[in-house]
């Protein structure tokens, strides 16, 4: 790490600490050359797969996408902003833990709608109407009525 003072190349770290949620580390340094004292922060750089859409495009991941379309369907509804924060946070840990260069958008729309479907089911139909194209009412009925199937079987 240069020096912020006289531009000398060697620094010696004499403390290091997490910041945060342990996202950042934050180092405090000290110039071999001029023996002044500076902090540095460090993030990690994490690289996300590239998203394949279904027409074959392939675009970054886009977090805040993301969020928009969950808070399209979870709009109104008794759903704490922790919740959404911490199903997207899912969502991005599993990118990263897939180890693939490219992941289909089909996956995290599945990660998505099994995510909403625990936390609120209005939202997880809501969802899933956009993310499975429904056409008409028959549509949404079929998928109410596999939710219930899901639900019941669960409690009982």
């Amino acid at each position: 790490m240069r020096c912020m003072y006289c531009e000398a190349e060697d620094t010696k770290v004499i403390d290091s600490r997490l910041v945060g949620v342990g996202k950042q580390v934050r180092r405090r340094r000290r110039c071999l050359h001029c023996g002044e004292r500076f902090t540095t922060y460090e993030n990690a750089e994490l690289s996300l797969p590239r998203i394949v859409k279904r027409d074959g495009s392939r675009v970054n991941f886009d977090e805040q996408k993301l969020r928009a379309g969950m808070l399209r369907a979870l709009e109104k509804r008794p759903v704490a902003a922790e919740s959404i924060e911490a199903v997207i946070q899912q969502v991005k840990h599993k990118l990263q833990g897939i180890g693939d260069r490219e992941v289909p958008a089909r996956m995290i729309g599945e990660w998505v709608m099994l995510a909403l479907r625990s936390l609120d089911e209005v939202a997880y139909v809501r969802f899933a109407s956009v993310y499975r194209s429904f056409q008409d009412v028959k549509a949404f009925k079929e998928e109410i009525d596999r939710l219930t199937e899901v639900t019941e079987s669960v409690t009982e």
